[in-house]
């Protein structure tokens, strides 16, 4: 089995995000960066599919060369091979992201084969636009199913067992939709879907001699994302004691009568 799975490098959570003057990238001076949420259930999610059925798991991202040290993070926990698509800081929308994935996507498999599966988060943790996953799997003629909390391969066609069939399990209210998908399929994962585990010692020193392929992209310019930051305007509530005991009986009525409770 091969499996595909793009993540995304993204401001760690909880930072305080500041935006530069130009309003085109993500100040990143003073911030750290990690594995978007969804996208590290994605890489535990397909490291434990190629644990029990066997094969190997690629790892892909567009972003910065900094991007390396994502790779190299899902090396630690068990990936094998590694794609970097470098771009300038300044972040690409989706819809160019998208085509510059699905190029390198097609570049690996005309080499190599084709992916049975190929796993993106539900949403990035930063953008959360929804959108990329779609967008490949429409680039590549494949089906997609997003929101998925459990992934099993092979699935019940016409009463049998088809091994080329992945079982996707949808969180619903009360229960689960349960999609059989034909492979090779696009599936968005959601956090939630697994625990992934800690990169071990012999993990961490393994990853720093992985191999990063990378793959240039020539994409026709699309739009560029303008951030803005938005925070809410702080509120600053005063307290005014109307008066102690007995004494205070006749503010308190005012005050009720200006409120319109009292006619």
């Amino acid at each position: 089995m091969r499996i595909l799975v793009c993540v995304k490098r993204v401001p760690a959570p909880g930072a305080r995000i500041n935006v530069t003057a130009d309003g085109q990238t993500v100040d990143a001076a003073h911030l750290g960066f990690t594995t978007s949420p969804h996208e590290e259930c994605a890489v535990e999610e397909a490291v434990q599919l190629t644990e029990a059925h066997g094969g190997e798991v690629t790892v892909m991202t567009l972003g910065p060369v900094a991007a390396e040290e994502q790779l190299r993070y899902a090396a630690s926990v068990g990936a094998h091979h590694f794609v970097l698509i470098p771009i300038d800081d300044v972040d690409w929308d989706p819809q160019r992201t998208a085509s510059a994935l699905a190029e390198a996507i097609a570049a690996v498999e005309e080499t190599n084969g084709a992916f049975d599966l190929i796993l993106f988060g539900n949403e990035s943790a930063d953008a959360g636009g929804f959108q990329v996953g779609v967008r490949v799997a429409n680039h590549l003629g494949r089906p997609i199913v997003n929101g998925i909390k459990g992934i099993e391969i092979g699935g019940e066609q016409g009463g049998e067992l088809d091994e080329g069939v992945a079982t996707a399990r949808r969180e619903i209210d009360g229960g689960f939709e349960v999609y059989n998908v034909p492979m090779p399929a696009v599936l968005g994962v959601k956090e939630g879907i697994n625990l992934p585990r800690y990169p071990t010692m012999k993990g961490r020193l393994a990853s720093k001699k992985a191999v990063v392929d990378t793959d240039e992209r020539t994409v026709e310019a699309g739009g560029q994302v303008r951030l803005r930051l938005h925070r809410p305007v702080e509120q600053i509530s005063e307290t005014v004691i109307l008066g102690t005991g007995p004494e205070a009986a006749p503010a308190v009525v005012d005050l009720l009568e200006e409120l319109g409770v009292l006619s």
